[in-house]
């Protein structure tokens, strides 16, 4: 159905008049004439008739009426919903309990008036792909894997370096300790199984492993952060990592620890991603909220993959 027509039966249905209708839109009154006539004809009903004082509705244009004004309110919605800076801004944080999301929080705390829309996708060439298409419009990442540098029309910009932390059961060998060293962890058994291969997570515990010995455990099947919680506190000989600020909520009677890990400190480095051509403007508002409230980069005693871009 041609919404033009039906925005022309809308105005004239209200001004009572083709003439008045026509001005009302700004065309002639021939051309209101005509889209009428092809909607009658696409209807199969006659919807006015014309008399000395102007237009009235018939009996089917009464009842084809209120469906023709929702028609033009749905249609406006459609288009708003895709309208930089009426549609809400789409924001890709990886998953729900991690320290991107706790950004998002923050930035929908301070700027409430911001339309926010978060999605989570699986791994950086997913988001890239998202943002190139403008599925969405930005995303916190690694920013890249070795090898596979961010195509040139998307932009990164570092805004956490979050420190990893040791998570034990109460009877684990490391659970009475207050800090852990990186070099003490080896020949420890850390249990990670929701590590996806081909994803930049994976290439960063790849080089942890590889500059400090450790073992990391990917094996079994990924039931969630409960049941690895649950497994955790029941195996005295397995540990996992876990980021400083992943919110995670267990039983008292687990016992679990989260123990901060120290000579080096490894940091998880979080980058906000973004298509260099995105117009919303709401985009510039979350860089410059991310930039006032990024947490030092590089900090000495901390440690992060030679891959990941700098500051």
């Amino acid at each position: 159905m041609d919404l033009e027509a039906v925005r022309t039966f809308v105005a004239v249905a209200e001004a009572g008049q083709f003439q008045k209708a026509a001005a009302d839109l700004a065309v002639t009154q021939q051309a209101v004439s005509k889209r009428v006539a092809g909607l009658e004809r696409d209807l199969g009903v006659r919807l006015f008739t014309r008399t000395p004082r102007g237009a009235e509705l018939t009996i089917d244009g009464q009842a084809f009426a209120p469906h023709a004004r929702e028609l033009l309110r749905v249609a406006e919605r459609a288009a708003g919903s895709v309208r930089a800076g009426r549609r809400p801004l789409r924001v890709d944080v990886i998953a729900s309990r991690v320290a991107p999301s706790g950004l998002m929080r923050g930035f929908h705390r301070a700027h409430p008036e911001i339309d926010l829309d978060v999605v989570m996708l699986v791994d950086v060439e997913a988001a890239v792909t998202a943002l190139r298409s403008g599925a969405i419009d930005a995303s916190f990442r690694a920013v890249a894997m070795p090898g596979r540098p961010l195509p040139e029309d998307i932009a990164s910009v570092r805004v956490l370096d979050e420190p990893l932390q040791l998570l034990t059961g109460p009877a684990h060998a490391l659970a009475g300790a207050r800090s852990v060293t990186v070099a003490r962890l080896a020949g420890h058994r850390i249990w990670m199984p929701g590590i996806v291969p081909g994803t930049e997570w994976a290439a960063y515990y790849d080089d942890l492993v590889a500059e400090f010995g450790l073992t990391i455990e990917a094996t079994g099947p990924n039931f969630g952060s409960d049941a690895l919680l649950d497994t955790i506190a029941d195996t005295p000989a397995l540990a996992t990592f876990m980021s400083e600020q992943t919110r995670l909520v267990w039983p008292a009677g687990h016992g679990l620890r989260r123990i901060p890990v120290t000579d080096p400190t490894p940091v998880y480095p979080h980058s906000l991603l973004w298509h260099r051509d995105n117009p919303h403007p709401a985009l510039a508002t979350l860089r410059a909220h991310l930039a006032g409230t990024a947490a030092g980069h590089d900090t000495a005693g901390t440690w992060r993959p030679d891959w990941v871009l700098p500051r």
